[in-house]
This record gives C-alpha cells, structure tokens and sequence, in this order.
C-alpha cells in the first residue's frame, strides 16, 4: 500500500491539511509501505515534488504525436460548451487544435503564445475489466481529448495518477464509482504512455437513509468526526468493511481488522450503493466499547472529562502536555470506576461527561421538579422509606467522615425494608432519586464508592457525598413541603 500525497490542486491543497490526514489514518488503525512519512522506493511521495516527471512525459508524448498542442482559451472553451448544451449536444472538446500543424503549433509557444497539451483519444471504444462492474466499455465519441498539462505548467489530476501508478508499480486502483467516468482517459493514457493498465475496482458511493448521498445533513462524514464523537477505531473499520461487502458464508457481523485482511476480497463487493446506518455503527461501537481495556478506557475517560471542564484546568493542561496529569490529584482508578460504570450504556464515548452529570453535577432542584421522580416520590411507601433512609444516613457515622462503603449502604437499606415493608422498585426508586437524582440509572451501590471518593478530590466542582446529597434533598423538600 502506497500513501501518496495529491496536491497538484494549487487552490485546494495546503500542507496544513496533510498532518491531520496522517493522524486520521494512523488512529483508524491502516499503515502503510511507502510513503512521504516513511519513504520508499519510487518516491517522491507528494505530487508537488513529482512536477518534472509530469511534464518530461507530456512532452514526449508530444513528440510521439498522442498529444498536442490546445491554444484555445478559457472563453473559446465555455461558448463552445454552451454551445453544445443549447443544441442538446454532448459538452466535449470539439477538437479545433488537433488539426493544426505541429511545426506551426511549436512556433506559436515558442513565441509564448499560452497552450495546453491534450492527449488524443484513439479512433475506438475504450474498453477495461472492473472488478465490480464487469467489462465496462465507453464510445471515444463521448470522451474528450483531456488537457494532461494546463497552460500554466501544472499537470491535471486524471494525467498525474496515471504516471504515478504507473512508475509506482501499482496494481490495484480502489476507488468510488464517481471516478467511473474518468477512467477511460486514464486507460487511454496508459495505452497511449504504452503502459499496462492495472486492475479497476469502482466501489458503489455511500448514501444516508434518504439514499442521498452522504453529506453533512445526515451527520459525521469524516474520520476525525466520528472519533470526536467518541466512535473507537476497530468498530468504524469492521462497520465500514460491511459497506457494500457481505463476507463469504454465515451473517458474521463482527471482524477484527486481522480477520478482515483474510477474509476480504474484491470480488464480493456490490455494484449496488450502500445505506450508512448510524444506529448499525453505534450497536458495534457499543460491541468494541464492552471490549476495552479498563485502563485504555479510564485514559479516554481522562481525555473527554478534562475537555468538559469536569477534572479543572491543571488535568487540561497536563493532558496539553501529554503528562503531569496526576498532579492535580486525579486519580485514573477512580475515572476506571466511572468509566466502567457508565460505558456500558452509551453508544458513543462522547456521551460519558453527560452520563456523569449523576457525579459531578447533582441538583436536588431539579430531582425533585422531575415529573417522573415525583410520581415515584407519590408512591404509598415513599414518604417513609424517604424519613428512613434519611435519617440513618445522617444519624450513620461512616457518612459523617465519608467513609460509606457499599457493604454499610446495603445494610442501611434492608433496615429501611424491614422497618417501612417497602420492597423492590418502591425501595429502590426513591432512594436512587435521593443519591442521584434519578429513579433509573446505574446500581446505587456501585456508584456510592465514586462519590465518596470524589468528594474528597480537589474538582472544580465538589462532588457531593451521599450524606451531603441526602442533607441537600431532605432540605429542599422539607422548603417545597412548607
């Protein structure tokens, strides 16, 4: 595998834009043998160093009469371009400077008049094998002789990839099939340049569920936006390798990026577009993300938390400087323990700050305005498993010194259950609306250590303890009740 850099479009193609690329490609997972970053054998590896390659070759096929010389202007171009549409014609080069006089042509440039070199496109059907499509065949009267070098010395892209693959060895040209059309000049080219033609493979364009292509509206369409978004690396590449490819046998849906290299061939790719299902992605990513390592998942978990602001401006700035993050006094096994509880119900990672807002951003307030907790805090048993639990809490010598641990929070709440008759949900409910502000979530007594912990780190904002919360709650309600 070759990465070349294609840069011969001046306008579009700024270096700035280059590390980025890499980046997004090296996170995906996809390395490569040759390339500006690692050298090779046939470099140079950016088109922009590979200028005199192009234009030694333009000139010979001048010389060898495949290409001549276009004086026509950009204004000749388009009125003969209308032209065409307004007599329902096909818009191609009408060929006016194929006809003139190569000695008389030379002595024009040579006089600096501006031109372009255009390759001649033979007097028959161009035809090439597409490993996808079959024998594909265009009609030379439908393709036009193609400027390979403008008059500004800069070579055209369908020009330059071909000299590239062809100097580079390539076997394989892999691409969308919106490139379709443009092959028959590059083939024309290779037999033009006397070149074998390599193997076509055109791969059917990705469409969003209105089958548009996909664009912006239907969401993320880069790499570096699905890994802001917190999509790991191993279940966008296992979800795009399913796109328009069915693997031979079964409906396996779960490859590793090693069993996707053996089990992947060309010859099982559809002619037939393919739909992006972001919910299919977000079932693997979920899939991947039960899979991480706990401490690859708390090292992410630091990274997203510090960028909302939960963990303060010192764990931002050692994360700035890839280092000294400890030094603010967070420790990643307490992230392991959030991570790992709240992992399992997102389906993206970017969602994990918001899930932690149980954490970090308690509101007994807004617990309590809750249409739904207040149907739960309405039940029969609630007002006195409420009295209960909050009195045992703030009566509890551990919860004074925030030392709770889990086995004494249980204990407490079976004491609850044997004083009040509360059992099940009418136990459970209400006391999770008091620890977390929520009557649904994550198990109370796994989330009762994060929080006894947490208050005792130096946060930008306090974690609250659970006898702190327990006091907050019984406070506002006792306000709401008078």
């Amino acid at each position: 595998m070759v990465l070349r850099i294609e840069d011969t479009d001046v306008e579009r193609s700024e270096a700035r834009f280059e590390g980025p690329l890499l980046e997004d490609l090296k996170w995906l997972g996809l390395d490569w043998d040759e390339g500006p970053d690692v050298g090779g054998a046939y470099g140079p590896y950016r088109q922009s160093d590979r200028l005199e390659i192009y234009r030694e070759h333009a000139e010979r096929l001048l010389r060898e009469g495949k290409a001549y010389l276009c004086f026509c202007s950009e204004q000749d171009l388009e009125k003969d371009r209308q032209r065409a549409l307004a007599e329902h014609r096909q818009p191609i080069y009408s060929g006016k400077c194929r006809a003139l006089d190569a000695a008389e042509a030379a002595r024009r440039r040579s006089a600096g008049e501006p031109c372009a070199i255009r390759l001649h496109i033979p007097e028959h059907p161009i035809r090439f094998r597409d490993i996808v499509h079959g024998p594909v065949e265009f009609s030379n009267e439908v393709v036009s002789d193609p400027i390979i070098l403008r008059s500004t010395g800069m070579p055209v892209y369908n020009y330059v990839v071909v000299i590239d693959d062809a100097l580079m060895k390539i076997t394989h040209v892999i691409r969308g099939d919106d490139h379709l059309s443009n092959t028959p000049k590059q083939v024309a080219l290779y037999e033009a340049l006397g070149w074998p033609v390599p193997d076509f493979a055109h791969l059917s364009m990705i469409l969003g569920s209105d089958r548009e292509r996909l664009s912006k509206r239907h969401g993320a369409t880069s790499i570096a936006n699905f890994r802001d978004m917190g999509v790991l690396p191993q279940a966008l590449i296992n979800y795009l390798a399913l796109l328009g490819w069915a693997p031979s046998g079964g409906t396996r849906e779960i490859f590793s990026k090693e069993e996707l290299v053996k089990e992947f061939s060309l010859e099982r790719v559809t002619p037939s577009p393919a739909i992006f299902d972001f919910e299919k992605l977000y079932w693997l990513n979920r899939r991947y993300i039960k899979e991480l390592n706990p401490d690859d998942l708390a090292l992410m978990t630091l990274t997203l938390f510090t960028r909302a602001g939960l963990l303060g401006e010192a764990a931002r700035d050692g994360l700035a400087n890839r280092g000294g993050v400890f030094m603010a006094g967070i420790d990643l096994e307490w992230l392991k323990k959030i991570a790992l509880l709240l992992a399992p119900s997102v389906d993206r990672l970017d969602q994990l700050p918001e899930r932690a807002s149980l954490i970090f951003n308690y509101d007994p307030n807004a617990a309590l305005s809750s249409r739904e907790n207040q149907e739960v805090l309405e039940w029969p048993h609630s007002d006195a498993v409420l009295s209960r639990f909050t009195y045992k809490i703030l009566e509890d010598d551990s919860a004074c010194e925030h030392k709770l641990t889990p086995e004494r929070f249980k204990t407490i709440v079976n004491e609850v259950k044997a004083e009040t008759g509360a059992n099940g949900k009418e136990l459970f409910h209400p006391i999770r609306v008091v620890v977390t502000g929520s009557h649904s979530g994550p198990e109370v007594d796994k989330v009762i250590p994060i929080l006894e912990e947490g208050s005792r780190l130096p946060l930008p904002r306090h974690v609250l303890s659970v006898r702190e919360r327990v006091e907050a709650f019984a406070a506002v309600r006792t306000k709401a009740a008078s």
